[in-house]
């Protein structure tokens, strides 16, 4: 079964935006040594060095239930973070529907939340910077429906800002349990990092595209231009395009679980 994600209108997309904006300018906690900072409330923030975490609680109309999420240590461009969920189906919602994204950003998210130059984002496509990200993690037992996936955002020019809707939208799944499955249908599959993905194509207003791994993995080392340049080889995507924005977390369809990030970097060449 494939579940999909809401299609949400530009209009729904730009209060989500500006929402999200307003709560991070509200809330962006440091995380400090010792006891972690909590953050519960939809789109609470906590700062990690040149990231920083976002409890996206984007779907949470669809759903009824809580999410939190910490800051272990930042050191260097190598942080450590967490968080919690417990999620079921309201009246609106289905297990088809993604309640929450919580997530490590680095770079645009709708806006730009840290200091732009830190980031070392955007890089256009076609220079070819290697993009080097390791990911370690751990998920509880039975977390439920979910998967753990990077986000990565395009643009068509090197200045969007909170207003620009992307152009394509890149999804590297590397966990999925319960059944989760991604937007839009099997375009093909191709073998990166010593790893078989499936490739689906989708459309939400701009281009999705995921890639799958064939084989569960709680551990990887990445260069996220292999990734784009796949799709440029299939004429998907074009080298004139920016990546504005890195993600990683986990998106949430039901159920109750927690996912540890043991290690999380990612360095631009």
């Amino acid at each position: 079964m494939q579940h999909r994600r809401p299609r949400l209108s530009r209009t729904a997309k730009t209060l989500l935006a500006a929402s999200a904006a307003l709560a991070v300018a509200a809330g962006v906690t440091v995380a400090q040594a010792g006891e972690p900072s909590r953050k519960c409330a939809a789109f609470d923030t906590v700062t990690l060095g040149k990231y920083y975490l976002n409890n996206n609680l984007w779907g949470q109309d669809k759903g009824t239930g809580t999410q939190c999420v910490w800051g272990d240590s930042a050191t260097g461009s190598t942080i450590s973070w967490g968080t919690s969920y417990t999620w079921a189906n309201n009246s609106k919602g289905t297990d088809a529907d993604v309640k929450s994204y919580a997530a490590t950003v680095l770079g645009w998210h709708w806006g730009w939340k840290a200091d732009k130059a830190a980031t070392g984002l955007p890089i256009r496509v076609g220079d070819r910077r290697k993009v080097t990200t390791r990911w370690n993690f751990s998920l509880s037992t039975d977390p439920g429906t979910l998967d753990v996936a990077y986000d990565l955002w395009l643009h068509a020019k090197s200045t969007a800002d909170w207003q620009d809707q992307p152009t394509d939208e890149i999804m590297i799944w590397l966990d999925r349990q319960g059944g989760a499955g991604p937007l839009g249908t099997k375009y093909g599959s191709v073998s990166l990092g010593g790893a078989m993905w499936d490739i689906y194509r989708g459309d939400i207003g701009w281009n999705v595209y995921s890639f799958v791994r064939r084989a569960n993995t709680t551990g990887a080392t990445l260069n996220i231009d292999d990734f784009t340049q796949a799709l440029v080889r299939r004429k998907l995507l074009s080298n004139d395009k920016y990546l504005s924005g890195i993600e990683a977390g986990t998106e949430v369809f039901k159920g109750s679980g927690r996912l540890d990030t043991r290690s999380y970097s990612v360095d631009i060449g």
